[in-house]
């Protein structure tokens, strides 16, 4: 190994992520979100005929309960492991969208023969494939993120994004490396396709309008409102905008301790995908969110190398865990609670019956196995009374959901999930 090389790559990663302007930490994003959280402040401070100064500004936007807490230094520490460590690591179990996109247009034309080229000019088959490219995104970011919090498996993996107590821009760093690559190739089979189809339709290679590789749309979002998603700023968009549109306040929802917020605003950008699958919570223009984080009081959920312990060693599981159950629990021995509802006696149909009616107890607890020694006699905790499983494809609503039958329950659960 070249030690000489590490200084010089350390230093290559850390240009990208900071100075280039694509980037989604870039120095000029960050600053632009900076400067628009001013202004919202400063301009509430002066509809309250309060007066207005710059260390008022900072100390509301940088206060030390935020800037100096563990769950903020532990974000730094995934930062750093995202920039500097997961490539190394992880990246050869990444799929190439290229690779993706042109099978589909060699399989596409092998079934249909070529397409001839499109009678449209490069600005408007360009802006077509970057609006394509761009809404395939936002629709793999909303599934990724609906099977994180529908399949036990992946949630094991996604709840070490909301151990976090405070939210900062860094704050969307705090991943986990296994959800990463799921993350990664999941947008990565989206956008292969979408790519794929639009080359094929317009007859020929068209490149995404871009910046530093990343669409420009998504660029434009990172600089308006996406760093503030995670920040203690309430930007609200409500009424239509909120409907098209994830605002700060959409995310800082999600991310709410409170179980009428759990598994809600699973987008990224735009709000569209989780309105029109029955996910979505419009906030108010007045803050809804009194605490943020899962399992904020268990004593390592704020170190870097051990936030993901429950994966690796068991842990409580909490609300905002997927509440369906696996088709093999059918055949476990029974579920724990603490409020006594369910019991080993009860039969699975039962309980599923309980938990989609929101009768089942709130706090239902069971240990998570490790990985590998995964097995399939857990009970899974319930999710709170505000998620939404269902049965049937055309209902997302939890009124709707009839799931009386143990098959039916557990076929639609790994079907929808």
């Amino acid at each position: 190994m070249d030690l000489a090389a590490v200084p010089s790559y350390f230093l290559e990663r850390l240009g990208q992520a900071l100075l280039a302007p694509g980037s989604s930490v870039s120095l000029a994003s960050l600053s632009c979100a900076l400067l628009i959280a001013c202004a919202i402040i400063a301009a509430r401070r002066y509809r309250k005929s309060r007066r207005i100064h710059a260390r008022t500004l900072i100390r509301a936007l940088f206060p030390k309960s935020i800037v100096l807490s563990r769950s903020t230094l532990t974000d730094v520490g995934y930062l750093y492991s995202n920039i500097f460590v997961f490539g190394i690591v992880f990246g050869w179990a990444l799929l190439s969208y290229e690779m993706l996109s042109r099978t589909i247009v060699d399989q596409l034309t092998a079934l249909f023969g070529p397409m001839p080229p499109a009678p449209l000019p490069a600005l408007v088959s360009r802006t077509i494939i970057t609006v394509m490219l761009f809404l395939a995104y936002e629709l793999g970011h909303w599934l990724n993120h609906y099977l994180s919090h529908r399949i036990p498996f992946l949630w094991e993996f996604h709840k070490v994004h909301y151990t976090a107590t405070v939210l900062t821009p860094v704050t969307n760093f705090r991943v986990h490396p296994v959800y990463m690559c799921i993350f990664l190739n999941i947008l990565a089979i989206f956008t292969g396709l979408a790519s794929g189809l639009g080359e094929y339709l317009l007859g020929g290679t068209t490149h995404q309008y871009g910046l530093s590789e990343n669409n420009i749309i998504l660029v434009f979002f990172i600089y308006v409102y996406v760093h503030l998603q995670h920040s203690q700023v309430w930007i609200a968009f409500t009424g239509w905008l909120g409907r098209l549109f994830m605002s700060p306040a959409h995310h800082q929802i999600h991310h709410s301790s409170n179980p009428a917020h759990f598994n809600k605003n699973l987008g990224s950008c735009l709000a569209l995908w989780d309105w029109m699958f029955g996910t979505l919570h419009v906030p108010s223009a007045e803050r809804e969110v009194a605490a943020f984080g899962v399992e904020a009081d268990r004593p390592d959920a704020h170190a870097v190398g051990r936030a993901d312990r429950s994966v690796r060693e068991g842990g409580a599981a909490s609300e905002r865990a997927p509440r369906w159950k696996s088709a093999a629990a059918g055949v476990a021995a029974g579920a724990r609670s603490d409020a006594g509802l369910a019991n080993p006696s009860l039969p699975v149909a039962a309980l599923a019956s309980a938990a989609y009616a929101g009768t089942s107890p709130t706090r239902a607890r069971s240990a998570w196995p490790s990985v590998l020694s995964f097995t399939l006699r857990r009970q899974w905790p319930r999710r709170s009374r505000s998620a939404y499983p269902t049965c049937l494809p055309s209902s997302f609503s939890p009124r709707k959901a009839a799931c009386s039958r143990p098959w039916r329950f557990a076929a639609s659960s790994v079907w929808l999930s």
